[in-house]
C-alpha cells in the first residue's frame, strides 16, 4: 500500500472512531497532521502520536497488550504532554461492541480492510524473535541476571524519580499529600515500629536495595544492621551512603543471595524483594527465613499480591498486563495472593500477628514516580535510552492504575517465629497496636 493511501486510510478510520469514542485527545500522524478523537480537546496538552505508518496495521492484526508495549518501546506510538495517568480518566465508559455499533459493521469493515492488508512496521526488526526488547530471553531462571537487569539499570536513572534516600518500594501516606520524601520517611519509621526495634538488636534486610531502611533503623533505633542484595550497583551506592552517615561499623552490606546466610537475627525485614522469588521456590524461601530468625523474633513481609482465585490453576494463569510486566520490567518475577503468604508463614513455624493492606499507598507512590520521571524524560533518555524510558513511563503508570483499580494489591504482614514458654505460645507484640499510629 502506498504511503499516501495508508495515511488516507488511517485518517478515515480515526475520523470514524472519534465520534464513537470521544476521548478528547488529538492523534498526530507521522506526517504531522492531526485527527481529534471527539468533538473537542479534553486535556490541554496531551497528544497521542502515530509515528510509524505500520503501527496501526500491526496493532489491528495483533490487538494485544504485548503489541502495544512493543510499539511503545520502538516509539512507533507515543504520548506527549502527559502520561497514561492523564489519558486513563478520559476514556469513555463504553464497550467495544457499542463503538462498533455506532460506526456500523459495514463501514468499519470497509475502513479496516486496507489497513489489515497493509505491511507492518519495519521498525520491528530491532526486536528479537520473541518481540521483547528489554527482558532476558534465554527462557531459563537466573536470579542474579534478573535482578541485575532491573536494578543495575543506572543509579542515576532511579535518582530521577525516587526520593533522596532512593527508596524503591511503596511509600506510606499518613494523610493525603504529594511529598514523596516525607512519605518514604514515614514508611521506614512505620516498618521499624512494627518490628519493635530496640538498640543493640540485629536486623537483617533481605533485598536491602540502596540501604535506606538499614540506615534509618541504625540511626533512629540503634540496631546493628546487615543487608544482602544481588545488585552490585545498589550495594556500591549503599556502602557509600552508610559511610557518609558514619554507620559503617553498625551496618554491613553483602552482594550475595539470602540462601547463603547462616547467622540468626533478632528481626528480619523483606521489603519488595519477595516478588522476585519464583512461585515454586516459596517453600524454600520461608523455610530459610525461619532458620535465620531467632525464636520469638519478628519478621516483616512487605510484598505485592494479586487477588486470590477459587483454585491455584486459575490463579497461576497470567493476564496480559501481568505477563507484560514480567517480560519487560521484572524478568523472573511472580506475585502470590495474601492467603498464600499467610499459609506459607504458618506452615514454616511463624505466627501471623498483623496483615495491613497498602494498596492505595502504592497507587499513590507509583503515580508520583511516573510524574517525576515524565518531568525529567530528556535526562532519562540520555541515561538509559528512549526505548527504556518509554517502557518505564508506561510501566509506572500502568502499575499505578492496576493498584487503583484493585487488580494488584500490597500487604505488610508481621509474624513471629513461634516460641514456647512452658505450654504457652509466647508473643513479642503487645495486645494493642495503638502505638503504631500515634
Amino acid at each position: 500500500m502506498a504511503a499516501d493511501k495508508r495515511l488516507e486510510a488511517t485518517r478515515a478510520l480515526l475520523e470514524a472512531i472519534g465520534p464513537a469514542y470521544p476521548i478528547g485527545v488529538p492523534v498526530e500522524l507521522w506526517n504531522g497532521s492531526q485527527v481529534m478523537l471527539g468533538s473537542e480537546r479534553r486535556h490541554p496538552t496531551l497528544t497521542l502520536h502515530l509515528r510509524d505508518p505500520g503501527a496501526l496495521p500491526g496493532l489491528l492484526r495483533r490487538p494485544k497488550l504485548d503489541t502495544i508495549v512493543r510499539l511503545l518501546a520502538l516509539g512507533a506510538i507515543d504520548l506527549s504532554g502527559g502520561t497514561l495517568l492523564d489519558l486513563a480518566p478520559l476514556r469513555p465508559a463504553v464497550k467495544p461492541k457499542t463503538i462498533i455499533k455506532k460506526i456500523g459493521w459495514k463501514k468499519l469493515a470497509t475502513l479496516l480492510l486496507p489497513l489489515l492488508t497493509a505491511r507492518g512496521s519495519e521498525a520491528g526488526a530491532s526486536f528479537d524473535g520473541q518481540g521483547r526488547p528489554l527482558a532476558r530471553r534465554d527462557g531459563g531462571k537466573d536470579t542474579v541476571a534478573d535482578i541485575s537487569f532491573h536494578y543495575d539499570l543506572s543509579n542515576d536513572f532511579y535518582a530521577l524519580f525516587l526520593d533522596p534516600r532512593m527508596v524503591y518500594t511503596c511509600a506510606y501516606f499518613s494523610e493525603i499529600h504529594e511529598d514523596i520524601e516525607r512519605a518514604q520517611f514515614d514508611k521506614l519509621e512505620m516498618i521499624c515500629r512494627k518490628l519493635r526495634l530496640k538498640p543493640g538488636e540485629t536486623l537483617l534486610d533481605i533485598g536491602c536495595g540502596w540501604g535506606a531502611l538499614l540506615i534509618h533503623a541504625a540511626k533512629y533505633h540503634g540496631v546493628i544492621g546487615h543487608g544482602v542484595t544481588l545488585s552490585a550497583a545498589q550495594r556500591d551506592l549503599a556502602l557509600e551512603r552508610i559511610a557518609a552517615e558514619g554507620l559503617s561499623e553498625r551496618i554491613s552490606i553483602e552482594l550475595k543471595p539470602y540462601e547463603s546466610l547462616e547467622t540468626a537475627y533478632d528481626k528480619i525485614s523483606s521489603i519488595g524483594m519477595y516478588e522476585h522469588v519464583s512461585y515454586k521456590w516459596h517453600e524454600r524461601y520461608f523455610s530459610h527465613v525461619a532458620r535465620l530468625l531467632k525464636p520469638g523474633g519478628l519478621y516483616l513481609h512487605h510484598a505485592i499480591t494479586r487477588r486470590g482465585k477459587r483454585d491455584d490453576k486459575k490463579f497461576r494463569k497470567m493476564k496480559p498486563e501481568y505477563k507484560a510486566m514480567t517480560d519487560y520490567i521484572f524478568p523472573g518475577g511472580e506475585v502470590d495472593h495474601i492467603g498464600h503468604t499467610c499459609t506459607m508463614l504458618e506452615a514454616h513455624g511463624f505466627e501471623v500477628h498483623d496483615v495491613e493492606g497498602w494498596r492505595e499507598n502504592y497507587a499513590k507512590t507509583t503515580a508520583l514516580w511516573c510524574r517525576r520521571l515524565a518531568a525529567r524524560r530528556e535526562e532519562a533518555e540520555a541515561l538509559v535510552g528512549p526505548e527504556k524510558t518509554r517502557i518505564w513511563l508506561a510501566y509506572l503508570a500502568g502499575v499505578s492504575l492496576a493498584f487503583s483499580r484493585g487488580s494488584l494489591a500490597l500487604f505488610q504482614t508481621v509474624a513471629s517465629k513461634r516460641k514456647r514458654v512452658g505450654h504457652d505460645l509466647a508473643s513479642n507484640v503487645p495486645p494493642s497496636r495503638a502505638d503504631l499510629y500515634r
